[in-house]
């Protein structure tokens, strides 16, 4: 459960900003609206961080 919990939070961060490059580097064709990928990016982000914080104070040595 300690692994995957700190997978989980490493993932969510990643994907998160690669979610917000995307949304800066796409152009608008039409299909995904820049805001939405920066959104969803940024709300990633957060709960990456959100799940790293609760790993980093559970698992304490």
């Amino acid at each position: 459960m300690k692994r995957l919990q700190l997978v989980l939070a490493t993932a969510l961060c990643i994907f998160g900003c690669t979610m917000l490059v995307a949304g800066f580097v796409t152009p608008p064709v039409g299909e995904i609206h820049h805001s939405l990928l920066i959104a969803f990016g940024e709300i990633l982000t957060f709960s990456g961080s959100l799940v790293g914080i609760d790993y980093k104070y559970r698992y304490k040595e």
